[in-house]
């Protein structure tokens, strides 16, 4: 699997196998530039067939040839954006992909030019999660039951206020001292870990 090492990013291989190959005529500029308009209207308004076989007529190359093209750009976009990653490390990015120095400048003001853009449609994208309004609690001890007459059963009962989408809604959770114990101590390490560098760098990038 192709990951992204710190801010710099080895792209998929399979590039080399789309309309953006160095052997194909897609490497023109006014290429490019088609093939970057159709990316970003890709994630705006998701997959146009028609768009990409007007360019590949325009382009006089074939419409798979067009898709593919598309779709590594695509890739490439928005897995950039979505680090905001430098001027310099996305060069060094497509550096790997041995295309041309004219293409990897081309692509380099692609990326420049649109990467605020493909953040906000990502951002809208994204899946809005459930966030704390308040919480309510109880402490229930069992002392007796049928089978045995003296006992100590402690049990926490949490109410957990969420708001969602402008409306509020409830989730009532049960557990017992020792489990919830367990779980605060898991949530101070991971907020003790939010203020590490590594973890601040993380964030900023996501904003």
């Amino acid at each position: 699997m192709c990951g992204i090492a710190g801010k710099s990013s080895c792209l998929p291989v399979l590039w080399k196998n789309t309309a953006l190959s160095q052997e194909n005529p897609v490497l023109q500029s006014a290429a490019v530039g088609e093939l970057g308009r159709l990316a970003v209207e890709l994630l705006r308004r998701g997959a146009a067939p028609r768009a990409c076989e007007a360019a590949a007529r325009k382009l006089n190359i074939g419409a798979d040839t067009v898709q593919h093209g598309v779709e590594g750009l695509t890739y490439l976009l928005t897995e950039s954006s979505k680090l905001m990653i430098s001027e310099i490390d996305f060069q060094d990015s497509i550096h790997v992909l041995g295309f041309s120095d004219e293409l990897n400048k081309l692509l380099l003001q692609l990326y420049l030019d649109n990467r605020k853009e493909i953040r906000s449609i990502l951002s809208e994208l994204a899946p809005k999660l459930p966030s704390y309004h308040s919480l309510e609690w109880r402490l229930d001890v069992q002392l007796a039951s049928r089978s045995l007459r003296q006992q100590i059963k402690p049990a926490v009962t949490l109410k957990l206020h969420l708001n969602q989408d402008e409306d509020q809604i409830a989730q009532v959770l049960q557990t017992d001292p020792s489990t919830l114990l367990h779980l605060i101590q898991q949530l101070e390490q991971a907020l003790g870990e939010m203020k590490t560098n590594h973890c601040r760098r993380i964030v900023r990038n996501m904003k």
